[in-house]
This record gives structure tokens, sequence and C-alpha cells, in this order.
């Protein structure tokens, strides 16, 4: 189901204007959940950290054993192509999944991949947006027991089950916690605290993807003079913090305004954490 006003897909070496059909029934992709995707923004004219974005989809895909036929490089010729048109925000996602299986049937081939680009013109949340979060009893997997080091379409049942569990609380999205009871990340994005003046997130430990935007804002507020910690954190840290935000690719920082009975003030850490984002991509345009 499309969520953005207008869509352009790339398909078998060609844009297409809609929302063009892929996947077949037979596929890998279909039937046993082989797809993997990334997502980058274009947005004012920029797109920031695209080229991160591209050459993150093809480490998904060899994550999940599926074999990535275009290089980074090509895409991001590809993308630049399809853009062109396009006047409001649009989220970038490039897909692979897997065609064919093996003998098994269960591990998936690498003769043969899926591959497409979709363009799906959706806006940028406005500056003044904030979101809610409680706690879920659903926890983020281990690299053991799932394939969390992908940004891979087969884990995100289980963050559909955190926010579903949220909403039926009455708040828009969930702290999620790892197998120790640490907080890892949002069902969304990764989590950002501040307390006294200092800035907190949680150490990548493999049970989440330490995000792209998450690595930009850790350098912005570095290089801007703050203290910036990645360190393991729970629950209650978050009930005792300043300030809260989350960081992702579609709206790179969303203040979070309560966690639970906890209520915060969109601070001025949370501000900056946006306006140095904003700056850097500009003069990266």
């Amino acid at each position: 189901m499309a969520v953005g006003s207008r869509i352009r897909t790339y398909f078998q070496g060609q844009w297409h204007e809609g929302d063009v059909p892929v996947m077949r029934a037979a596929d890998h992709g279909s039937w046993l959940g082989t797809t993997v995707f990334d997502g980058a923004r274009f947005f004012d004219g920029m797109t920031p950290d695209l080229d991160k974005h591209l050459a993150r989809v093809n480490a998904s895909a060899r994550s999940l054993m599926i074999n990535p036929t275009v290089s980074a490089e090509a895409m991001l010729d590809i993308v630049r192509e399809g853009l062109q048109g396009f006047a409001e925000a649009v989220y970038i996602r490039p897909m692979y999944w897997a065609i064919n299986g093996g003998a098994s049937g269960v591990l998936p081939s690498q003769d043969e991949t899926g591959f497409c680009i979709c363009l799906e013109a959706i806006g940028m949340a406005p500056a003044t947006a904030t979101t809610t979060l409680t706690t879920t009893r659903f926890r983020r997997p281990t690299l053991d027991c799932a394939v969390t080091n992908a940004k891979a379409g087969c884990l995100y049942p289980n963050n559909a089950r955190m926010l579903a569990e949220a909403n039926a609380k009455g708040f828009d999205n969930a702290l999620v916690c790892d197998s120790q009871g640490n907080v890892a990340e949002s069902a969304t994005a990764n989590v950002f605290m501040v307390k006294d003046g200092e800035v907190f997130t949680p150490i990548a430990n493999g049970t989440f993807l330490s995000g792209i935007t998450r690595a930009r804002h850790l350098a912005n507020l570095r290089a801007d003079g703050l203290r910036v910690h990645e360190t393991v954190l729970t629950p209650a840290d978050f009930h005792g913090a300043d300030e809260v935000f989350l960081s992702g690719n579609m709206s790179k920082v969303t203040p979070v305004s309560a966690f639970d009975e906890t209520r915060y003030q969109v601070g001025p850490v949370t501000r900056r954490t946006r306006e140095l984002y904003w700056d850097w991509a500009a003069s990266n345009r």
C-alpha cells in the first residue's frame, strides 16, 4: 500500500510512472521474506548521505545471502535521473529480493536477484511535530537469532507489534529494549536523550541498526562542542532525562514530548541537533 502521493519506480532497467508490480508469487522474497531495502531522503534540493544509504542496501543484501547486482555508484546515477521533475520531498527506497531458492528451497540462490528503486513523494514532518513513547513487552532480537545487521523486511513485523501495542495504550511509538532490558531504540528510529546539557544514546550492540542519520548527528554534535556518550541506558534513564528525541531518515529529528507519565519540553539541544543537520545538509548539497 502506497503512503505517498506520487510514485516513480525503477524496474528492469528503466523508470516507470506509478506503483509498478515487481515481485512474483513464487519469488523467494515473496514466500520466504528475503527482502532488504534502504531509505534516503530528497528535500529542498538535497539528498543527504544518499551514497551511504545506497552502499548499505548492498551490505544488507549480503547479510541476507542475496547477491547485490547494482553498485552504489550505479544506483546513485539511477536515483538522480529518477528524481528529475520532483519538486516535493521524496522517500528514496532501493530494494533487493531473492528470486530462486537452492536445493532445499530455503537457502536463496545467488543466480538471480530482484531489484527496484521506489521514489515516493512523502513530505517532511514540520519542525514543530513531536511524538510520544511508551514501553513495550516486545524486544529487539540479537544477531544469533535474526539478521539484525541488515535493513531487512522480515524484521519489521516485530516492530509493527511494538507500534500496535503502543498505539493501543494511546502513544505514538515505543521505547524498545534489547534482551538484557537495556534501551535499544524506538520501534521506528534510533533514540537520543539529553541530561544536564550532555547527549546520550544507546551504544550499538548488534541488536539494532546504528543509523546513518544517527552517525551524522553524533558527528555534528561533537563538532559543535557537546559532550556525547554512546553507552548502556535503561528506561529509568529516559524518565530522568531533560530532553528526548528520535533520529531517523524519514524525519531526521523528532522531539519526544512524553514517555509514559514523564513529560519533556522541546529543548535547546534537540533544536540545535536539527539546526546542525540542516546546516550540514545544505553545505553538502
